[in-house]
């Protein structure tokens, strides 16, 4: 991976992991819906120009129109859903716990391809991952109070949409512009949740830090990441650009802990590490950077 590449992998890290603590924020003073709503409206304000000028303004309404249906669809179940899931739940938890929940989703992605791609086999070291890997969300779970345990469940069923999502999106979207159909799905998404938005409206106006973490959730952690993540993708390819799978939680976790005075506990720090070995070895990203080796160490 290039210098300027790991800048972006760092950046990009950052930025999500650091959505999980302004969630945390936002959701002091505002519903989880009416945050989201904002954000994803700021988010798809944010692509718009750029869509406009990197593919002009008859190609992105072509390609708009082309997918409609799925770009509502995806725009649900990738955004509006999960993230609402996920506010509320920070309503209860900790953000560094629920970024490290939200880390089992390509597990998630695996387990479904697995039923839902017949060249898929569960065997192995994947089997295994895919054990590990659940073990640990269940030890993450398991171990909240009572009144938290439902909260921790919104976060795992947060995963599981994003799961759901990404398999449906390699299908019915792959003629469409990553950019475009970011925007796409941002803006339905928080079309959709207008009118719950609308009657969950604050009585107050929000506070100056409420509302800079609105903002740095809408243009940075939906906007810029977006466009940083696709661009990421390009430059390095899918099996390096996965490595932000594993650096988000840990950084949510420093976050959480040295800005919101959150514990790091144990059990988050076993359960991180189950995940994320689930995740490595549940997806076959272990196997194929194996594979792979002497062709990255030609890249020079």
């Amino acid at each position: 991976m290039s210098r300027r590449h790991l800048v972006m992998l760092l950046a990009l890290s950052a930025i999500w992991g650091a959505s999980f603590m302004f969630i945390k924020i936002g959701v002091r003073e505002l519903e989880p819906t009416t945050l989201v709503c904002v954000r994803l409206g700021i988010g798809a304000l944010t692509l718009l120009p750029l869509a406009l000028v990197r593919l002009g303004g008859r190609q992105t309404v072509r390609q708009l129109r082309a997918a409609g249906g799925p770009l509502v669809a995806t725009g649900l179940v990738n955004s509006a859903v999960p993230i609402v899931a996920i506010s509320w739940a920070e309503k209860h938890i900790d953000s560094g716990l629920t970024a490290v929940i939200q880390a089992s989703a390509p597990l998630f992605t695996a387990l479904l391809a697995l039923r839902f791609s017949r060249s898929e086999r569960v065997s192995g070291v994947r089997l295994a991952g895919l054990l590990v890997g659940f073990g640990g969300v269940a030890l993450l779970v398991g171990v909240q109070p009572s009144g938290d345990l439902l909260a921790a469940c919104a976060v795992v069923f947060a995963a599981l949409c994003y799961a759901v999502a990404a398999l449906y999106a390699a299908r019915r979207l792959v003629d469409v512009s990553p950019i475009v159909s970011s925007f796409g799905a941002l803006a339905a998404a928080s079309l959709a949740l207008v009118p719950f938005a609308a009657v969950q409206l604050p009585s107050h106006v929000p506070s100056l830090g409420v509302t800079a973490a609105v903002l740095a959730l809408g243009i940075g952690g939906t906007g810029i990441a977006y466009v940083l993540y696709y661009a990421l993708l390009a430059g390095a390819g899918a099996s390096r650009s996965i490595l932000v799978t594993y650096l988000v939680p840990a950084l949510a976790l420093g976050y959480g802990a040295v800005f919101l005075g959150e514990p790091v506990t144990a059990p988050a720090i076993g359960g991180l590490l189950l995940v994320l070995a689930g995740v490595a070895l549940g997806t076959g990203a272990v196997r194929f950077a194996r594979r792979r080796q002497p062709g990255l160490a030609s890249d020079g």
